[in-house]
């Protein structure tokens, strides 16, 4: 009777984007995790998209921050904030009574990671909580076959993190989390900005270049592009054009954590589901899936076959969705 009178909702709580699925209606709000607040008295000014606007151009007395790190909670109070406003811009009260919510989160989140996420969408407004592993939501989300006595394998780089897993009979066989992911992307270009040519760029401006004409693989054509930012040792704002070449160095190491922790899955996953990986291969999910030829550059450290999900961004979102829809089969299936 509850669920007829409440929208119940799912939500990709990630380290960049946060994407929330309301039931029967599909994913309704797709925004940044990024909180402004005002320093003197922590009261929030904006959130989401506005608040992105503002990261690294606000006044002294207003701070733009994402309240997650390594797709877990950096800063409970914000987080709660930012969870609020999510929920009540999709309940919009409509329902008698507080929404049912599957949040994902990472595998390898501590305990204590675990009950801060749950204590946060409670506090925000929700009736229960349920936590949904994000490789396993992925997985349901791109539409892979997990009740199968088969492998499954699921790539999926996030903002925060990375995770990589290995599923087969709706449960995971070898799941490993690396804390890396976009956000170090943007970190490894900041830094290579600063030692290459000096120059001091923000997030924006790295994710940016990131987008345009990053890459992990030889182009066919490579690319370049306009960098505007401050000259660490004149200090006067400076403007560059670089290639997608040296992004591609610059990213180099980023790439190859990411291959190492996949390996590190091949190695320990049992031989006859190794069998099964050589024809159905590695799908990939998450929004640093959609560098360009990174499919390309795992397929050749891995000699599997990698297949890019359809809509990579929306996998996890989805994943809750589709748990939200038959909830007494998850729950009997992880009582």
């Amino acid at each position: 009777m509850l669920g007829f009178l409440s929208n119940d909702i799912g939500i990709d709580l990630g380290t960049a984007n946060s994407l929330v699925f309301v039931r029967d209606k599909g994913i309704v709000l797709r925004e940044p995790s990024v909180v402004a607040v005002y320093n003197n008295t922590k009261k929030v000014r904006a959130v989401g998209l506005e608040a992105k606007r503002m990261l690294g151009r606000t006044p002294g007395n207003i701070t733009a921050l994402r309240p997650m790190k390594d797709g877990v909670i950096a800063d409970f109070e914000i987080t709660e904030a930012m969870l609020r406003h999510f929920i009540q811009k999709v309940a919009h009260n409509t329902k008698l009574v507080p929404p049912r919510v599957v949040v994902a989160v990472p595998s390898g989140i501590t305990e204590v990671e675990r009950r801060a996420v749950k204590e946060s969408a409670i506090h925000a407004g929700a009736r229960e909580v349920l936590l949904l592993e994000e490789p396993m939501a992925a997985a349901i989300g791109v539409g892979l076959p997990i009740e199968e006595p088969a492998a499954n394998m699921i790539v999926d780089i996030g903002g925060g993190t990375t995770e990589v897993a290995i599923i087969s009979l709706a449960g995971v066989v070898f799941t490993r989390s690396l804390r890396v992911g976009g956000d170090e992307m943007d970190n490894a270009i900041i830094g290579y900005m600063k030692r290459a040519y000096n120059l001091m760029i923000g997030e924006r401006m790295a994710e940016d270049i990131k987008m345009r004409i990053g890459s992990a693989y030889p182009l066919e054509e490579e690319m370049t592009m306009e960098v505007k930012g401050r000259d660490s040792v004149a200090g006067l704002p400076k403007t560059l054009h670089i290639s997608s070449q040296e992004i591609r160095e610059a990213l180099a190491e980023v790439f190859n954590s990411i291959i190492e922790v996949v390996r590190s899955a091949l190695e320990r996953c049992p031989p006859e589901l190794s069998a099964d990986l050589v024809d159905r291969g590695i799908v990939m999910a998450g929004g640093g899936s959609m560098i360009r030829n990174l499919d390309r550059l795992l397929s050749e450290a891995t000699g599997l076959p990698v297949i890019i999900a359809d809509d990579p961004l929306s996998a996890v979102a989805n994943g809750t969705g589709l748990v939200l829809q038959d909830l007494s089969w998850w729950l009997k299936d992880n009582a």
